[in-house]
């Protein structure tokens, strides 16, 4: 591992509107008076996510009490615990995408009360603040942002870089060569008290050109394991830890697994399917639960026409009917649990295109995009083929050691080109489901509109479903507030813990805002990307966000990828197309000099 790493100094500046003023209360300095107000008492964001409160202290205060009002309409609350006297510095970590509107007072509190500062507002759309990072080697066509994972716990990012050129293996290596055309990269960054900085720089044990290493990534909950899939990687070879310098099987794939000990990274695994082949595309999608101990790859070029689980793998008539593969790890050794296909497993479904597991590993969800089938809802007609690329998503449920399918699940408004489960995320329990379907077609805008409209091609839509014991039915049905034809919403989605916040990309929406909440109505930039964060409550799903990058631009395809943390409080957003030519964090987002090396944005 290398001596130094670079910190993050993210650029967060914005106005807010203070207006302090004197308030009542005594002011005496006795402790049988309540104190005096504080005095410039103002609020200057350092880092992401953080907000840095400071204030001159007041002799008479026997505490303080930071109260915050998130959205400006909510009403206060403490933040935390009482402050103790002599303090005049505090900082708070909130999710941006969730503060546009804060307000914030500081109370001077002893024994007889506590006096109320002035208002702090905030009153900016927050770019200034959005973490921008990039690779440590930033070079043209990269696509650093293709794949996104957060931490569950918020505390560590992993963004893929498939098309990085160089040549080095394991981790740490040289950056600088490029002699190895799109062999792929993956870039670990680490969050400290009130920074991130890049932790690894991780290549595969046997990188080769076209591998695409780091197309699909996922992470466990604590940050410490990481998967990653490469899916071009041509080893003809089975199993686990097997021959890796075989190149007899084009675009076979392969998945790796990397473990972190005391901030060190290291492989842990090569694994390969059990059926291995040309062309199976093992690695497009791969999932971890939080334990990091139960680990899904989707093959979707896997060719048997077999159906269910551990079915015949040795049959290829099906091409591109796809697969998926569980795994486990026991005591550090990883071996393969199930091969799953779908119950109505046919040529070019792409089943594993998409693959979720949920965390507590007992629960896998998986998307087939090339699915045809004409049915709506929940375990309809699964033989009927009317419908090209109509998408289904196959739930799967593990009992003590054994996985079968729970659910067929499809949309409420079938359609040709939806290629429903072209993303999908399930929460911590698996009892809720987020499918994307960028090819969706309706006009509407927001929650649970009108599915029957098909006037905006590709503008793309979102489902939810919910799982009540062991029935599934579909809980919303949500499209962008600005929806538009050709944005793509759906290209990406993924789900807190409780699944009560949803994230949602739209790479090809084209506004020129920046920041959170702006602007949603100009098109002047085309393909510059958008996400957008949903809320539940008592089953009521609401926009919660509307969200940018800091430096928005065209052909960015911004929320290409997402990721939330289990909290639901830090969100990580990839944009591949991002031309940025700085490297690692917080570096100069003006510039556009490295075509399509890619970003990655906090908030």
């Amino acid at each position: 591992m290398r001596n130094t790493r670079q910190a993050i100094h993210l650029a967060a500046i914005f106005v807010f509107s203070t207006h302090l003023a004197s308030c009542g209360g005594g002011g005496s300095g006795s402790n049988t008076n309540t104190p005096l107000s504080v005095t410039a008492f103002s609020l200057q964001p350092t880092s992401t996510k953080t907000f840095r409160f400071d204030w001159s202290d007041v002799a008479d205060a026997s505490y303080y009490r930071l109260l915050e009002d998130p959205d400006g309409v909510s009403g206060f609350t403490q933040v935390g615990s009482d402050i103790p006297p002599g303090t005049e510095r505090y900082d708070h970590v909130v999710p941006l995408f969730n503060r546009v509107n804060a307000r914030y007072v500081l109370q001077s509190c002893n024994a007889s009360g506590c006096t109320d500062s002035s208002t702090v507002h905030v009153s900016t759309n927050l770019s200034e603040s959005v973490g921008y990072i990039k690779a440590g080697n930033t070079g043209s066509f990269d696509h650093f942002g293709t794949a996104i994972a957060l931490s569950g716990d918020g505390n560590t990012l992993a963004v893929g870089a498939l098309l990085e050129d160089s040549s080095s293996s394991g981790i740490d290596g040289a950056q600088t060569d490029n002699s190895m055309p799109s062999s792929g990269a993956v870039y670990v960054f680490s969050r400290g008290t009130n920074s991130w900085s890049q932790q690894g720089y991780i290549k595969a044990s046997n990188p080769d050109s076209d591998d695409v290493f780091g197309v699909s990534i996922a992470i466990d909950a604590d940050g410490n394991t990481l998967v990653v899939g490469a899916y071009g990687e041509s080893s003809s070879d089975t199993g686990i830890n097997g021959n890796q310098a075989d190149n007899s099987a084009g675009y076979a794939g392969a998945a790796y697994v990397f473990k972190r000990t005391n901030g060190i990274w290291s492989q842990e695994a090569y694994l390969k399917a059990s059926n291995t082949d040309t062309d199976d595309h093992f690695g497009a999608s791969v999932d971890l639960s939080d334990d990091g101990n139960t680990l899904a790859v989707g093959a979707y070029g896997e060719a048997s026409a077999a159906t269910g689980v551990d079915g015949d793998a040795t049959d290829n008539t099906a091409p591109y009917s796809g697969a998926v593969y569980v795994f486990s790890r026991g005591g550090g050794i990883w071996t393969q649990d199930a091969y799953i296909k779908s119950s109505n497993s046919e040529a070019d479904d792409f089943f594993g295109i998409s693959v979720s597991l949920s965390g507590n590993g007992q629960t896998l969800a998986v998307g087939a995009t090339g699915e045809r089938s004409a049915t709506t809802g929940i375990d309809g007609d699964q033989s009927d083929n009317s419908i090209g690329h109509a998408g289904a998503v196959y739930v799967f449920l593990k009992n003590t050691a054994t996985w079968s399918q729970q659910a067929y699940v499809k949309a409420s408004n079938t359609d040709a080109d939806d290629y429903f489960g072209i993303s999908i995320a399930l929460d911590h329990f698996g009892d809720t489901l987020a499918v994307g379907a960028y090819g969706e077609d309706s006009a509407a805008a927001g929650i649970g509109g009108s599915e029957t409209d098909n006037n905006a091609p590709n503008s793309g839509a979102a489902y939810i479903f919910a799982r009540n014991g062991s029935s599934w039915s579909q809980q919303a049905y949500i499209k962008a507030s600005n929806t538009d034809a050709g944005d793509y919403f759906g290209i990406s989605v993924s789900l807190s813990g409780d699944g009560n916040t949803l994230v949602t990309g739209a790479y090809f929406e084209e506004s020129s805002a920046t920041g959170i909440e702006a602007d949603q109505t100009d098109n002047s930039l085309n393909s510059a990307g958008a996400v957008y964060l949903f809320s539940r409550a008592v089953d009521i799903w609401n926009q919660l966000s509307y969200v940018k990058a800091s430096n928005t631009d065209a052909q960015d395809y911004f929320g290409y990828s997402v990721s939330i943390s289990d909290a639901g409080d830090v969100v990580a957003v990839g944009a591949y197309g991002e031309d940025g030519g700085s490297n690692g964090i917080g570096g100069q987002q003006a510039d556009n000099s490295t075509d399509s090396s890619g970003a990655a944005y906090l908030f």
